[in-house]
């Protein structure tokens, strides 16, 4: 019953549904996105600025990246391609780039309702904007729920059990050993709060990245011949032309919408807790910024895992070979770089599973925040619980808690766009701001007396001119 309610909400109303907002704000913000695109980058420049005693734009996108990139950039792509075939990467990559505008609105509102705190950290996310902007309190709180439910406690487990069961595979390390070292690691740097997790993602997350981009692009090198023939079986698959490829377009459009949108969590409410904690002297600041966090990993990492398991020998194009995710993965490697490949593969996927358990940790302190500010009793008892929950869920097969937590991420996702259609407006209304600021020469800074109709936290946005850094 579980999995029939999970089936139905993924592939008949979430998918419609994530790509409608998507496509609402794509055209209504006259594709963000793309007219931003180079904007990114430059305000990347300043995210490095960091304001003494808040978290950095770039901590903010580190750790968020942090929880975007994981399993599914890995495992998640072989088994879009395995189920749709390879035209299932194209259809990835344009949910990616829909899903780069209903991240930058989701995470540009995220900063407008943050709220300041007392230790003079930032809190902010879907509940704020529910409250503040939607005027729904009961939607809030529903959302807190599942979000710590799903993300705060199955994920966690979820992440753990990848991380020692690849090790397992490609070492023979003991899933115990794994487990008892990860909840260590964990412990050291959850317990130093949401400044001591940023820190961290920032050194680890480009770290991970870099080095499995490197790796990507050394077997582009070696294999340039079969460059041409990749992106043909991409781009013919994507349009049904090869009726041999993993049942079609059909079969193709579903599989990459679902697991791209499972990637790069777009839409889904999860990012824009996180983008809420930075210190930026505009809101658009941020959600550009978490616009490039899409781009990472659909565009680049996802994008990295597919030309990998394409242009391998072990690859079978009739779709036959159903493996695990990860198994494939890393068996491609193997058959380019020889077999620290698959080893690799183990390392980069513990990295990516220890980076997600800090994110996850971190929405549902979230969460909890939204119940009971600043409890301390109540975050060190969550931290006990998460440690517990990585040391369990490395020696479990976690098969029911996967599906679980795939319907309670459903749930997640409509809760967070029922407000986000509420909040077009406001949305827009904020993009205008910045981009008329640009226009007359400015480096825009967020004035909550130009948004008296909204309720905003006036001591969240009182240092935001300070310290501005100019083109």
């Amino acid at each position: 019953m579980l999995e029939l309610a999970t089936e139905f909400l993924w592939s008949y109303v979430l998918v419609f549904v994530l790509i409608g907002i998507g496509l609402v704000f794509t055209f209504g913000s006259r594709f963000v996105q793309i007219r931003h695109f180079g904007e990114m980058f430059r305000v990347l420049r300043q995210a490095f600025h960091h304001q003494p005693g808040h978290v950095s734009s770039f901590q903010a996108l580190a750790l968020s990246v942090a929880g975007r990139v994981g399993a599914g950039n890995i495992a998640g792509v072989a088994v879009a391609i395995t189920l749709g075939g390879p035209g299932a990467i194209f259809w990835m990559w344009v949910i990616g780039l829909i899903g780069m505008s209903t991240s930058f609105f989701e995470c540009t509102l995220a900063q407008v309702f943050k709220n300041n705190e007392p230790d003079g950290t930032y809190r902010g996310g879907p509940a704020y904007y529910m409250v503040r902007g939607a005027g729904k309190r009961w939607l809030a709180t529903l959302y807190s729920v599942l979000l710590l439910l799903t993300f705060g406690m199955a994920f966690v487990a979820l992440q753990s059990f990848t991380a020692s069961s690849s090790l397992e595979d490609a070492f023979g390390i003991p899933v115990e050993w794994t487990g008892i070292a990860l909840t260590a690691v964990v412990g050291a740097v959850i317990f130093g709060g949401v400044k001591r997790i940023a820190s961290i993602t920032e050194i680890v997350v480009p770290l991970m990245a870099v080095s499995y981009i490197v790796i990507a692009v050394v077997v582009v090198v070696l294999n340039l011949d079969r460059v041409p023939g990749a992106l043909a079986v991409i781009f013919t698959g994507a349009f049904g032309l090869d009726e041999a490829i993993g049942g079609g377009i059909g079969a193709a459009i579903m599989m990459g919408a679902r697991r791209g949108l499972f990637s790069n969590e777009a839409g889904l409410g999860s990012g824009p807790n996180v983008a809420a904690v930075a210190w930026v002297p505009h809101p658009v600041n941020q959600g550009i910024v978490q616009m490039l966090s899409v781009f990472i990993d659909t565009a680049i990492i996802c994008s990295s895992t597919a030309f990998i398991i394409i242009m391998s020998d072990i690859y079978i194009i009739d779709g036959a070979n159903a493996v695990d995710g990860v198994v494939m993965t890393q068996a491609a490697l193997q058959d380019h770089v020889g077999n620290w490949g698959r080893g690799f593969v183990s390392v980069a996927l513990m990295l990516f599973a220890f980076s997600s358990i800090l994110y996850n940790y971190y929405l549902g302190e979230n969460s909890l925040n939204y119940f009971s500010e600043e409890n301390r009793t109540l975050f060190n008892g969550f931290r006990i619980v998460i440690l517990a929950l990585t040391l369990w869920g490395s020696m479990q097969d976690l098969t029911t808690v996967f599906a679980f937590a795939d319907l309670t991420m459903a749930l997640v996702a409509l809760a967070n766009i029922t407000a986000l259609v509420i909040l077009v407006p406001v949305g827009m209304r904020v993009m205008r701001d910045y981009e008329q600021q640009r226009r007359a020469g400015k480096t825009p800074v967020f004035n909550p007396d130009d948004f008296p109709d909204l309720d905003i936290d006036r001591d969240a946005w009182a240092d935001a001119a300070d310290s501005v850094t100019e083109k």
